[in-house]
């Protein structure tokens, strides 16, 4: 197979930054039309990003945690739905060194070096809450041992439809422990369907996997339930991620208002001024906006050194900081992205929603990514660490 370029981090911040400001020029018009980007995560799998996190032991450049929140801040800058992309793609091979054999990681891995990617599917609708599932893995009587088979329906699957591997999060057994099957997206069974129609994220193909009977072997399969036996920084990682989307869209939403007030809007005749961008009231907002952004991408910063240190040096004490320092990242980047998104139309004025200008699809990006973890649960966690030094669960949403 041939392999993907090995990327030290300054190569992949570099590399994110230049395939980012190239997926900015046509992230309108993909919104509008619901385009799904195919070339471009094509592109992005090519450019060695994708596979930033491979361990050094199989040639890969084992890039921190930190590193990886930057690449996707980036590429979310340029647009949030090929940053979203990728997202499980990472927190599943973070699964895979955690929990799975060498040998699982030696026949999966190298195809990321080769420019392989995975999606996932994990969540369902109709059960109580985003932890509940139903679909199953079934012993295959007439196979013999160490055959199962999948089925089940799962939806917002990110990424599925791009994937060349399907990690699926299942039951081994009736109502069995949870496990992780490592599905094909060309194996038979699977069916990924194209159904998401959301707010926004348009174009992030988050719309179902159908399993029916999928053949998984022992081989393939490997164990979710216990990830949080012990202290873990999985949670952590992938909420860290979806903090670097989410700062990517409040920055691009900041871009683009300087953008439009600065060619575009026209200045308010109370303020007496030839141009918008002078009126002292369109600069303090901006100066609030830059203040509330700013502060966001130094939580992220911090959030990315902490679960660093955690991978570093694990015990209780460094991944329940971690897990803190992520929760105040999320917790802070949902609400700048959202506020910031808003405000933008505040600053620019009535010619910023005309619809050819697709201003709006900042704020539809930042609602609708923002609402995967409730950012209040979050704020609660600080809360009673804060108060009471209680540390917080472990849990992927957190």
């Amino acid at each position: 197979m041939r392999e993907v370029p090995v990327l030290g981090r300054g190569e992949a911040i570099a590399t994110a930054a230049e395939l980012g400001a190239e997926f900015a020029k046509g992230a309108a018009e993909r919104d509008r039309a619901r385009i799904l980007p195919f070339e471009q995560v094509a592109k992005l799998a090519a450019s060695g990003l994708a596979a930033i996190t491979v361990p050094a032991r199989l040639g890969g450049a084992e890039l921190p945690a930190s590193t990886v929140a930057e690449v996707i801040r980036l590429i979310s800058k340029g647009d949030p739905n090929i940053g979203q992309i990728p997202h499980s793609h990472f927190v599943f091979i973070n699964q895979l060194l955690l929990q799975g054999s060498p040998e699982q990681q030696a026949r999966i891995l190298p195809e990321v070096l080769a420019g392989k990617t995975l999606g996932n599917a994990q969540s369902e609708r109709g059960t109580k809450h985003i932890r509940d599932y139903a679909t199953t893995l079934r012993p295959d009587i007439g196979a013999g041992d160490g055959v199962w088979r999948l089925s089940g329906t799962k939806f917002y699957c990110t990424g599925a439809l791009f994937a060349d591997w399907i990690p699926t999060l299942a039951h081994l057994g009736e109502n069995g422990p949870l496990h992780v099957a490592w599905v094909r997206r060309d194996a038979d069974g699977v069916e990924v369907v194209d159904d998401w129609e959301a707010l926004g994220q348009r174009t992030t193909a988050s719309g179902t996997v159908r399993l029916t009977d999928v053949v998984v072997t022992d081989d393939l399969i490997t164990d979710f339930s216990a990830t949080f036996t012990g202290p873990t920084t999985y949670g952590a990682f992938a909420q860290l991620l979806h903090a670097a989307i989410d700062a990517g869209i409040a920055r691009a939403a900041l871009e683009d208002a300087a953008e439009f007030v600065t060619t575009k809007s026209r200045p308010h005749p109370d303020a007496g001024v030839e141009r918008a961008a002078d009126d002292p009231l369109v600069v303090h907002a901006f100066g609030e906006m830059e203040l509330a952004v700013r502060g966001a991408e130094a939580l992220l910063a911090e959030a990315g050194r902490a679960v660093d240190r955690a991978d570093v040096d694990l015990d209780e004490a460094t991944a329940a900081a971690a897990t803190l320092a992520v929760a105040a990242a999320r917790a802070s980047t949902t609400k700048t992205s959202v506020d910031v998104a808003s405000r933008l139309f505040e600053v620019a004025g009535t010619r910023s929603v005309v619809a050819k200008e697709s201003l709006d699809r900042h704020w539809r990006n930042a609602r609708t990514h923002t609402l995967h973890d409730p950012a209040a649960w979050k704020v609660q966690h600080l809360g009673r660490w804060a108060a009471e030094g209680i540390l917080p669960p472990r849990t992927g949403q957190l």
